[in-house]
């Protein structure tokens, strides 16, 4: 059997080094970027309890390796930007374990160290369906000038990012919904001499700063603050006058935090990577081809409770787990591990809603304080207990209708 994945980003190395290890089966992984290169991925990230949880079940020696790399995500706090208190949450209140903190770039070499078999500077210039049977699939790329094809594809998995050209090429361009939020990101050596550790957010209305410490020594910022849905993000807006004023309470008081913050956001506002809040519709299986998406090529989601890379984390470990575990009972048909592996669509919708729900502090006209004590309500720590504990495990293989015969808790 010939499986290509395309991408290796987080759930596309996952895959990789899972799916090497299926005896007889030939496997190839594609990345489009060189070896070593991790530039595009400079900023940080904090990744969920949910997703440490799923990596440990699948490959308890990957997720010992990320968790080698990381710092400890232990606590979520929220203030105002002038010291008031708002929500101090332990993780471990709501989750089994605890998350991670830690650079894109230092996740990226820790997986594709970990997935030898990827190809690098791999361009893709076409794809499609086979002519004589539309199940399989066939791929073109270029690599060091020379270009190369697979024909007889039996299962091709698309983790090629939010913005999937396969996703494109097989089920169409998935519709973007802007939600109305600008975002920024930024990484810096921490200078805060103790002021900024785990993960922490402070407002000021609806706009929100956020911050914290990733390995080896540095600082991850994020802002953040309403426009139009429907409009670019004005450059007037990204100014440090624009930001200084957005994050400053009328009556100017500020604690040591959030000054050191603000000035360092300031400093660096032309080093900031800008985007707007946007998601685009749940699918894990082109229904015509044997086609597989996954991460953000499956699911664009809004990053307010930082479920992006941490369900694509979510998406490889029972992927990886169903593949691997139907293989060894002899099921070699993609179509049913496809039909089961699209059972986490309803658990990705209660993520997606989830991660709209929680960015209502961000939207215009929000009231950070009545928002933030709407979290510390029964219903809302439910969620997150529901988020974070029911993580689906090591995935049962598919039974003769080509359905899981695990249960999937969404």
């Amino acid at each position: 059997m010939r499986i290509v994945i395309v991408g290796a980003g987080v759930a596309g190395c996952i895959m990789a080094r899972t799916l090497s290890q299926l005896p007889g089966a030939d496997v190839f992984c594609l990345e489009r970027v060189a070896r070593d290169d991790h530039s595009e991925s400079g900023t940080g990230l904090n990744i969920g309890p949910n997703a440490v949880q799923a990596l440990q079940a699948h490959d308890p020696a990957l997720a010992d390796a990320v968790t080698n790399s990381s710092f400890p995500w232990r606590t979520w706090k929220i203030s105002l930007t002038d010291g008031t208190k708002l929500f101090d949450l332990p993780i471990t209140a709501v989750a089994n374990n605890e998350g991670w903190r830690i650079r894109w770039s230092e996740l990226y070499r820790v997986l594709r160290k970990e997935a030898p078999i990827v190809s690098y500077d791999c361009t893709i210039t076409a794809a499609g369906r086979s002519a004589h049977d539309p199940a399989k699939t066939f791929i073109e790329w270029t690599q060091g000038g020379a270009r190369k094809r697979l024909d007889d594809i039996d299962l091709l998995i698309a983790a090629d990012g939010r913005y999937s050209q396969l996703r494109r090429i097989f089920s169409g361009e998935p519709a973007i919904r802007h939600v109305g939020v600008a975002i920024s990101r930024l990484l810096v050596p921490d200078t805060s001499g103790g002021l900024i550790d785990d993960y922490e957010q402070w407002f000021n209305g609806p706009n929100r700063l956020l911050a914290f410490r990733v390995p080896p020594d540095h600082v991850y910022a994020a802002c953040s603050f309403p426009i139009a849905p429907d409009l670019p993000i004005a450059d007037h807006l990204k100014s440090p006058e624009a930001l200084r004023a957005a994050y400053t309470p009328a009556n100017g008081l500020l604690t040591k935090q959030t000054r050191w913050l603000i000035d360092t956001v300031c400093a660096h506002a032309d080093d900031m990577h800008w985007a707007r809040l946007q998601e685009h519709e749940a699918l894990y299986a082109d229904p015509a081809s044997n086609v597989l998406y996954l991460g953000d090529a499956a699911h664009g989601m809004v990053p307010t409770l930082g479920q992006g890379a941490t369900q694509a984390i979510e998406d490889a470990s029972f992927a990886g787990s169903l593949i691997a575990s139907a293989w060894a009972e002899g099921i070699r048909d993609p179509r049913k591990w496809l039909r089961s592996i699209a059972t986490r669509a309803d658990r990705m919708r209660f993520v997606m809603q989830f991660s709209l729900e929680a960015t209502d502090t961000m939207l215009a006209g929000a009231d950070p304080v009545a928002g933030t004590l709407h979290k510390t309500e029964p219903d809302f720590v439910a969620k997150l207990d529901r988020l974070y504990r029911d993580v689906p495990g090591n995935a049962a293989p598919p039974n003769d209708h080509g359905l899981s015969a695990g249960t999937l808790n969404a």
